[in-house]
């Protein structure tokens, strides 16, 4: 049995990791470095990393490009206050997100992590109601929808089957319904919006795909219906792109862009650093930042991370930019998508198996029933890939990097532990 390193035996006792029952989990694995798409373990063992590190690493880990850019800035400026001080990386990001965001999306807050940057968008589509003297609170949010684990956030989850079901009572009260997917879904929900009106504040939805509720795909018909329903009610319309956003989907840089709807505040984490750094960006359009715009200082957006805009977070978001000018991310998305379509679809036919679906560089197995996550991701790792199964699903959502051979080993891993748990499920 290879020894565990001595910072492993000494600080297991202390971490308290995520999502995780510490009593009855396994122990995690310990990483001694990382490189392109590989893990390697403190033993020597390397594994693919299907996951991205939750889907930030689009990149691979430790980019040339990335870890230049951030090394030039630590040596210059590692970090200073963005209040009342400016510094270049940020307002060079702030410019080149504007560009690249639909219609008059131009205007950038940064924050340090994805659920700061929902609480910030949430708070932003309140405020902008009562600097206008109308208290309008409430957020019209998805069965499915994950946006966050802080307390804002976790009221605009699903209530009920999500990860923070616990805390139901305890959150802000919000309006939950279904995502919209016809005509009909469409009309009825317009008639409950009309019976909550002079609350709403907004719509918050996670474009095209529902992530950690499970990886659910939806039409951009849906988000399509809800510009339409936000517009005829006088609500303000966010999308949480901090999952889909930055070349996941494959077929634009963001799903705003691929179902042709701008919606008035948009939210960016995860690959905008291309996993290197914490940074998270709410960026909302002209008609939002005029409405803070006063002789009143209390209508100014009252908000400021200590870390908003990083130095050194903001030279390794402009560096992910870069690539994505430079590097054909999208092409290599789409190519993924066509791969994982292939070689995850024998699944289909596997017992305990209700679905398989692809879209972009995202790949699902769906069981029947919740997934044995230990178990799966353990047959994963013996053949050499990283997969952290969860609900329902084992999923892959691979660095944008990924060539073939690096597919077919993640797609192989999960449908030969598949099969490994369908024929005999009880072990």
């Amino acid at each position: 049995m290879t020894r565990e390193p001595d910072w492993y035996a000494s600080g297991r006792r202390h971490v308290w990791l995520p999502y995780t029952q510490m009593q009855t989990a396994r122990p995690p694995l310990p990483v001694a470095s990382a490189s392109g798409m590989r893990l390697i373990l403190a033993d020597g063992r390397e594994l693919v990393d299907g996951i991205s590190s939750w889907w930030a690493t689009v990149h691979g880990y430790r980019h040339p490009h990335i870890e230049a850019a951030v090394q030039r800035q630590l040596q210059t400026l590692p970090h200073v206050m963005l209040g009342g001080l400016a510094h270049e990386q940020a307002y060079i990001l702030a410019e080149r997100l504007a560009n690249l965001l639909p219609g008059d999306l131009d205007h950038v807050f940064f924050s340090d992590s994805g659920s700061v940057a929902v609480e910030v968008a949430m708070k932003m589509a309140a405020q902008f109601w009562l600097n206008r003297g109308q208290r309008r609170v409430k957020f019209l949010c998805f069965r499915g929808g994950y946006h966050g684990d802080t307390f804002a956030t976790m009221s605009v989850c699903d209530p009920d089957e999500g990860m923070h079901s616990l805390f139901k009572g305890a959150l802000l009260e919000q309006v939950v319904v279904d995502l919209p997917r016809d005509a009909a879904d469409e009309i009825a929900l317009g008639e409950l919006i009309n019976r909550h009106r002079g609350e709403l504040a907004g719509i918050i939805v996670e474009p095209l795909v529902q992530g950690a509720g499970g990886m659910v795909f939806h039409d951009p018909f849906t988000l399509q219906a809800l510009r339409r329903l936000a517009d005829a009610h006088d609500l303000l319309l966010i999308f949480d792109e901090i999952f889909v956003g930055l070349g996941r989907l494959g077929d634009a840089l963001f799903a705003c862009q691929i179902a042709g709807v701008q919606p008035d505040i948009v939210t960016l984490s995860k690959a905008l650093t291309g996993g290197t750094l914490p940074l998270a960006a709410t960026i909302a359009s002209a008609r939002i930042y005029e409405g803070f715009l006063s002789d009143d200082p209390l209508h100014a957006l009252m908000h400021g991370p200590t870390y908003m805009g990083n130095a050194m977070g903001c030279a390794a978001a402009n560096a992910s930019l870069d690539l994505f000018e430079s590097e054909p991310r999208l092409e290599q998305s789409r190519a993924i998508g066509k791969q994982l379509e292939r070689l995850l679809a024998p699944a289909r036919t596997l017992p305990g198996v209700r679905d398989v679906r692809v879209r972009g560089a995202i790949g699902v197995i769906q069981f029947d029933s919740p997934a044995p996550a230990d178990r799966l991701s353990a047959a994963c790792i013996e053949r050499g890939v990283w997969l952290r199964p969860f609900r329902d699903i084992l999923y892959t959502t691979p660095p944008l990097i990924a060539g073939e051979e690096d597919i077919a080993h993640i797609a192989s891993a999960m449908v030969e532990a598949v099969i490994e748990w369908s024929q005999n499920p009880q072990a």
